[in-house]
């Protein structure tokens, strides 16, 4: 479905002045192999996103944000064509033709449909995605079989494809990628009220190329994932989110070989992630897998600004809070 999408999206905007829109990459639990509610996977995929003809993209990195965060802006900045158009391109520049001749022979720029004060902006582009599925669908395959239901959200474009059997309800985030790293700036928000052109750094591509990795030198018999999906789903309706489960295995694939990781190891191996997550809560303090990590595979691309930083402490509010620490600490007994 993504990759006729991704087909379609490229004729409809091969002549506009848009973003680019490349293959979709899936990301989240369920492209990596297990989730804790199997009844209920949403399909996430991040659609990366590069400037049309005479744009440019600049990340900002948000020094006012959160220390523990990592917000950015996506600055849209016109280019001159002229040499392009001389190549016969049929284009007019955007910085040195009139704006009454541009008005007249050519669509508005990327900086007068998608943004704000020359910043991307998330709602806009949602917006605009919401619209493109729509359009693109009845030429897609899959709609003479499926039928289309488009879900609010203001931040990504949510839809559900259902025929009469099976139900399938997918997320499509967009973003930016860090030069060629497998890191992004993604639509996807860390914490509510997030302003409309503010981009969070995302690390779910370079996760899901690490299960990969793991899965290409596992054994057949390996239940790692089992283990992940096994103990998130144990402790929901806890305190624990599923992503610091999720860190605390991935930590663990990182140091345990994937040998000791066969089914004859698998109750050691909860009792590893039990006691790891006991460990964490104790100390308060869980470091971020991506984040700083310099023993990652090499396939894994960061930018130097990542791999050499201080991994953020995951659990920072309990070490700010002794009550959050308690109930963390309760809830752990409970578990």
């Amino acid at each position: 479905l993504m990759d006729n999408y991704t087909i379609y999206f490229g004729h409809v905007l091969s002549n506009s002045f848009y973003p680019v829109l490349q293959r979709a990459i899936g990301v989240g639990s369920a492209f990596e192999g297990w989730s804790p509610r199997e009844q209920d996977v949403i399909y996430r995929v991040l659609i990366p996103m590069t400037p049309p003809r005479g744009h440019s993209f600049h990340l900002e990195l948000d020094s006012a944000a959160h220390r523990h965060v990592r917000n950015f802006r996506v600055r849209v900045q016109l280019e001159c064509t002229c040499t392009m158009e001389q190549q016969a391109e049929k284009m007019l520049c955007f910085l040195h033709h009139p704006e009454e001749e541009l008005r007249g022979n050519q669509d508005p720029s990327l900086l007068d449909t998608l943004c704000t004060d020359s910043y991307l902006d998330v709602h806009k582009t949602a917006r605009w995605f919401h619209q493109l599925v729509r359009a693109v669908w009845p030429a897609l395959p899959q709609s003479h079989t499926w039928h289309l239901k488009l879900l609010p959200s203001r931040r990504s474009c949510q839809f559900q494809v259902t025929n009469g059997m099976e139900s399938f309800r997918i997320e499509m985030l967009f973003g930016v990628r860090r030069g060629y790293s497998d890191i992004f700036v993604s639509s996807q928000p860390r914490e509510a009220r997030t302003p409309s052109t503010t981009w969070p750094e995302t690390y779910s591509v370079a996760e899901v190329k690490f299960f990969k990795y793991i899965a290409r030198q596992a054994p057949p018999d390996s239940l790692h994932l089992r283990c992940l999906q096994l103990f998130s789903r144990v402790q929901l309706g806890f305190g624990f989110s599923t992503y610091m489960l999720k860190t605390i295995v991935m930590h663990l694939l990182n140091t345990i070989p994937v040998s000791r990781w066969r089914r004859r190891y698998f109750l050691r191996r909860l009792g590893d992630i039990n006691v790891n997550l006991h460990c964490c809560l104790e100390e308060k303090r869980l470091n971020h897998f991506i984040i700083g990590n310099r023993n990652l595979p090499q396939e894994i691309s960061l930018p130097v600004d990542i791999s050499s930083a201080e991994p953020p402490n995951l659990l920072h509010h309990l070490a700010q809070d002794p009550a959050s620490h308690s109930q963390a600490m309760n809830e752990y007994q409970d578990l």
